[in-house]
């Protein structure tokens, strides 16, 4: 096995995607047999590093009881929600979209947890129509419109109240929802009130409450009061009466993009379940990136390639901010490796990495340590299986790229590349 010799490419390099003598592999399988069929963009996941992550998620917290309910936000196709259910884990979705695809991938509406901020009438019909485990309620007015739809339909609604205890999970401000700031949630000393003014609503089941402080978190201190300030809660709710069956951790779990060392699955369990123990209840948890992000590489190829007065390089690829958004949104680091085998003792050469897009934030990198790269190559952009193809776009009239799964020694296509008919159908 070749290792890269870069700095931008550290040891953590995601164990199922790895450069050998013949190039970049997945599970065994060569990525550039993936892309020769294909074409590029393409998505590639690895079946066994998902399995992988879950079942260290699984294992963390089997001392306690627990549900995994995978957040479809960080990726829903079809396949992979498949095989997340057949590792047992269940589903956390954010629109009645979300709801259906779950469903349609084998989920029944018990293994359903429906979370999101402006739930529609609609939305909300659907989701206590099909009785599923619980609705993450985000105010008291939507409390109120479960309640009414509930009772339109003749039925009782399972609830779960959100809680904004005001903590700062230390993450990118445009993915931290715990703080008073932003816009999810109840405020913490709000909830006793409003369980006990809900108590005689016979449309609403308080099963549970529920929170969740941002998404990829890397410090323990924010999941412990966290935690705390769950437990907390759900003591003093119980001792109102009212009648939990579970509290709901969410998710948020980071990732190591840059190769830094992170959280382990059983450094998250170590750190949050002593809280959790006070309480008695069992919890609720709700990862997304954690679960698939490591799984999955956006494989491009160079299209062009661009010096500019001074020595800088630019290499533009085929993919851009349309396939994966992540660093024009968020200014997020990707590491990017070549698909190709590289001979030992190349010198890296400095490359500005972008996309086609008419934009000046389409850039996935810049300054990065690459070999020296040529109109024809490819390059895969590493940890994308979460909010990469998800977020996908449209933009420029581009068409969202395929996805193949790698799985046993093999790879099938679990998305076809799009096409301007699949488009225009929708267009008169």
């Amino acid at each position: 096995m070749i290792i890269f010799d870069s700095t931008l490419l550290p040891e953590s390099v995601p164990e199922s995607f790895l450069q050998t003598s013949s190039g970049l592999t997945c599970d065994g399988v060569p990525i550039a047999g993936i892309a020769d069929a294909v074409g590029t963009p393409v998505y590639v996941y690895a079946a066994g590093a998902i399995r992988q992550a879950y079942q260290r998620l699984d294992t963390a917290f089997a001392g306690y009881p627990h549900r995994i309910h995978f957040a479809l936000k960080s990726n829903s196709t079809l396949a992979l929600l498949r095989l997340l259910r057949e590792l047992g884990s269940c589903a956390d979705a954010n629109s009645v979209g979300e709801l259906q695809v779950a469903e349609r991938a084998g989920f029944t509406p018990e293994q359903l947890v429906f979370t999101g901020v402006g739930k529609t009438r609609e939305e909300l019909a659907y989701a206590v129509g099909r009785g599923v485990a619980a609705i993450n309620a985000e105010s008291p007015g939507e409390l109120d419109r479960i309640a009414e739809v509930a009772r339109a339909l003749g039925k009782a609604a399972k609830v779960a109240l959100r809680v904004n205890p005001d903590i700062d999970a230390k993450s990118h401000p445009k993915i931290s929802t715990g703080m008073k700031v932003n816009k999810f949630g109840v405020p913490i000393e709000d909830a006793p009130q409003l369980y006990r003014e809900r108590l005689g609503t016979p449309e609403l089941q308080m099963v549970g409450v529920h929170i969740h402080i941002g998404s990829q978190i890397t410090s323990v201190e924010p999941m412990v009061r966290a935690a705390t300030a769950l437990s907390d809660l759900a003591i003093a709710l119980k001792a109102d009466g009212v009648p939990l069956e579970h509290v709901d951790l969410g998710g948020g779990l980071g990732v190591s993009y840059d190769g830094q060392p992170v959280l382990s699955e059983a450094d998250y369990a170590e750190a949050v379940l002593p809280a959790l123990r006070r309480c008695g209840l069992p919890v609720v948890l709700e990862p997304g990136r954690s679960l698939v992000a490591a799984a999955g590489v956006l494989v491009a190829t160079v299209v062009d390639i661009k010096t500019f007065p001074g020595g800088r390089r630019f290499a533009v690829l085929d993919a851009g901010m349309t396939e994966l958004i992540r660093p024009a949104m968020y200014g997020a680091f990707h590491r990017i490796v070549p698909v190709a085998a590289v001979e030992p003792g190349t010198a890296d050469e400095t490359w500005d990495v972008v996309g086609p897009i008419c934009e000046s934030s389409d850039v996935f990198g810049r300054d990065r340590a690459l070999p020296p790269l040529r109109v024809g190559d490819r390059l895969a952009i590493l940890d994308a299986g979460a909010y990469g193809a998800v977020m996908a776009s449209n933009y420029n009239r581009r068409l969202l790229c395929p996805e193949v799964l790698v799985d046993a020694g093999g790879w099938a296509i679990i998305r076809r590349r799009q096409t301007l008919d699949d488009i225009l159908a929708l267009e008169v």
